[in-house]
């Protein structure tokens, strides 16, 4: 393992939304993924891949096509194996084995209601487990979720279901 500060250069050093020749899209933009009606350009006319996933590298739906949220993401994971590549030095193999299985621990144990969130609000103990303590960050998806129009389930019929009481 390196100790890289930077992911490696697999990125454009340019974009633009203007381009001299024209590839018929046959799928329209509608804006952002989590909110259909509010235009999106960093979203539009740009053909990079990004990795999928959210902030605090939750499952989420959103995916973006935009080069420098690959390459922030790409930097949080480079960070993030060299801040444990640095506790594996000074403390021994015991403090990443010991992260990653409290960082499992909450993954797996945690319930959250529907009503407070559910799965797709985030995770904020594992937020702070995180190397970087990423509980004081707000992404896109934390705010505009996409189903705000959706009727709110029910607290008790959420514990029915839970429990197989139904």
């Amino acid at each position: 393992m390196s100790l890289r500060l930077a992911p490696p250069s697999s990125h454009p050093s340019q974009t633009t939304n203007t381009s001299t020749h024209h590839r018929p899209n046959t799928q329209t933009s509608k804006g952002a993924p989590s909110a259909p009606g509010i235009p999106d350009t960093l979203r539009d006319n740009i053909t990079l891949q990004a990795p999928r996933g959210a902030p605090s590298a939750q499952p989420a739906t959103a995916t973006s096509t935009h080069p420098l949220e690959a390459r922030l993401l790409a930097w949080r994971q480079t960070q993030d194996a060299l801040k444990m590549e640095g506790l594996r030095r000074t403390y021994g193999i015991a403090e990443p084995v010991r992260r990653g299985m409290e960082l499992k621990i909450v993954r797996d144990g945690t319930f959250r209601p529907a009503v407070l969130g559910g799965n797709k609000g985030g995770n904020l103990h594992e937020d702070i487990l995180v190397l970087g303590g990423r509980d004081t960050e707000v992404g896109w998806e934390d705010v505009f979720q996409g189903d705000e129009f959706k009727e709110p389930p029910a607290f008790h019929d959420e514990m029915e279901k839970r429990l197989r009481m139904d």
